[in-house]
């Protein structure tokens, strides 16, 4: 479920970008994009580490350090 989601997510951005007339609107779908990537994949990795809370805390950094590394990758 959680691959159908991210998946649909995905393809919206890339369709807003492909809509965008400016160059500043497909740039800030551009990171936006990123952000949500980076995050998803962060929380994927803090997801795999830890056990019980620690595994909930570990999951909310990973989207947190994910989200902000796929913005700066990004040039955000």
């Amino acid at each position: 479920m959680k691959t159908v989601g991210i998946t649909a997510v995905l393809a919206s951005m890339a369709l807003l970008q492909a809509c965008s007339t400016s160059p500043q609107q497909q740039r800030q779908v551009g990171c936006v994009g990123a952000a949500v990537t980076g995050a998803a994949l962060g929380a994927a990795v803090g997801n795999q580490l830890g056990g019980g809370s620690g595994k909930d805390i570990l999951t909310a950094s990973g989207a947190v350090a994910g989200g902000l590394a796929g913005n700066n990758a990004a040039g955000c």
